[in-house]
């Protein structure tokens, strides 16, 4: 995909409109509905490998993560022992940090267990939470407008903690939302905005 000129939220373009990995993920991703469970997984867990990094750092290594991760499969990555962590410490295409992989593996097995009691990852959504329209107002501006965390973040990531996940707080957990389209925080203004 490369830059148009159609209106955007000001995050995926840059001041310069340089990105193509940005723009490509705000125009076809982001706020888009996610049902699948490998998707999920995946959008939790490049989310949680985010924490204190610029969201172009993780994108830049998606198809990293992907190969390291058997492409997210939960039941894959759940198996993982420490050979498997070794290799992906010395991985240089993801994110080389232990706390993060070591938290991934975890919570595929929270995430299967999950999945398990409720039919689906997907299920366990929609039985926690609903899918709002935009959570933006029309009056809203600009990126300052847009929420860290909401108390249904709050919510779903205690009930995520209290079962077994890593790197799920609010924050991240809010990102996860706006990721796969439980909220839909593009801007007033923007073509993507469904307000």
């Amino acid at each position: 995909m490369t830059w148009d000129d159609r209106p955007r939220c000001w995050w995926p373009d840059g001041l310069d409109h340089s990105d193509p990995l940005m723009v490509a993920y705000h125009d076809e991703e982001w706020g888009v509905p996610v049902a699948g469970d490998r998707d999920l997984f995946e959008r939790l867990a490049l989310e949680s490998f985010q924490a204190g990094l610029a969201w172009v750092t993780i994108l830049r290594k998606r198809e990293g993560f992907r190969r390291a991760f058997d492409d997210f499969d939960p039941h894959r990555v759940a198996r993982y022992d420490d050979a498997d962590r070794a290799r992906l410490l010395g991985d240089a295409d993801i994110v080389r940090n232990r706390a993060k992989i070591d938290a991934t593996i975890g919570n595929a097995s929270a995430f299967l267990d999950i999945a398990g009691e409720f039919g689906g990852f997907a299920a366990y959504l929609a039985h926690r939470l609903e899918r709002p329209a935009p959570t933006l107002p029309r009056t809203a501006a600009g990126w300052a407008d847009i929420p860290g965390s909401t108390a249904e973040s709050d919510l779903l990531s205690a009930d995520l903690k209290r079962r077994g996940f890593k790197f799920a707080g609010s924050t991240i957990v809010y990102a996860f939302m706006q990721s796969v389209g439980i909220v839909d925080d593009h801007l007033p203004g923007c073509f993507r905005y469904r307000g």
